[in-house]
């Protein structure tokens, strides 16, 4: 059974921790994608994060899913929230796509989220959360306003939205399948279904070879540990404990965390209106969240 939320010590600090370590999915792409194609990149991070969560499950004891049910149901997310949302995403940044374009575009995964949240899942959202996420919305485009350009990159316009259908049906239906399933087997069962995806893809489509240099083995391991072990632990267990909506509304706070880690890393600017739109995120996280029952 999944563990209370006050049975973990710091889970208040949790969403907090998942929006730091979810928005440097850009930067390290940004690292690493010089050096190898996009398929490539996530063949070899889905197989080292696969070996790696199998030894911790393995060591750990934990129970393996029972049944084909449970295997099909960790396959449709693995194919949903990594193939499909991770793929869309580094075969746009590849592409030429700004990193500011796609991540406007991913940040509706949160109304996207929502709304699917409420007829799938019969979540009560309130003209509040509504008003939320319109604050929300709006602040991601202030922040990003000035990276967004399609005159070149109307060919990532694809990848993009499959991957914000990806993540956004993805994540709803983690919450509502998988969500008894132990996260460590699970996990590496979820990764082992996307590397026996990405190796034979990477064989058909792509022949640019992998650049085993320094910047892409550290892209590559904070990829493998921060993200795809961290990130996504952290965003299963948020599922688990919170509403679909909520967790939902922490991805507006990505691209501006994101923004603020590109300033200090490479030197992009942040003007007013972008620290404006980061206070507008700030303001429509909190409206959007739904309060605990009385």
């Amino acid at each position: 059974m999944p563990e209370a939320p006050g049975a973990v010590r710091g889970a208040a600090f949790f969403p907090a921790l998942f929006v730091l370590l979810w928005s440097t999915g850009f930067i390290a792409a940004k690292y690493g994608l010089p050096y190898a194609p996009p398929y490539a990149f996530l063949a070899w991070r889905m197989l080292f994060v696969w070996l790696l969560l199998t030894v911790v499950a393995v060591v750990a004891n934990a129970p393996w899913p029972r049944g084909w049910v449970e295997y099909r149901d960790l396959a449709i997310v693995a194919v949903l929230v990594h193939v499909l949302y991770l793929g869309g995403v580094f075969v746009a940044l590849d592409g030429g796509m700004a990193a500011g374009t796609i991540a406007m575009l991913v940040g509706l995964q949160p109304v996207l989220t929502v709304v699917l949240a409420w007829v799938w899942l019969g979540e009560a959202v309130t003209l509040r959360q509504w008003t939320g996420l319109a604050f929300g919305l709006s602040g991601v485009y202030f922040v990003v306003r000035h990276k967004i350009d399609f005159s070149d990159s109307l060919q990532g316009l694809a990848p993009a939205a499959i991957a914000l259908v990806g993540i956004s049906v993805g994540t709803l239906y983690q919450k509502r399948h998988c969500a008894h399933v132990d996260l460590r087997s699970g996990s590496a069962v979820q990764f082992a279904v996307c590397a026996a995806i990405f190796v034979p893809l990477t064989a058909l489509v792509e022949t640019r070879p992998v650049a085993w240099t320094p910047s892409f083995v550290f892209a590559l391991g904070w990829s493998v540990f921060v993200l795809s072990v961290g990130a996504i632990s952290l965003l299963y267990w948020l599922l688990r404990h919170g509403a679909a909506a909520n967790v939902a509304g922490l991805f507006y706070l990505v691209p501006p965390v994101t923004a603020v880690q590109a300033y200090v890393l490479f030197g992009e600017s942040l003007d007013a209106l972008a620290l404006a739109g980061m206070a507008l995120i700030a303001i429509g996280v909190v409206l959007s969240r739904a309060r605990p029952s009385p």
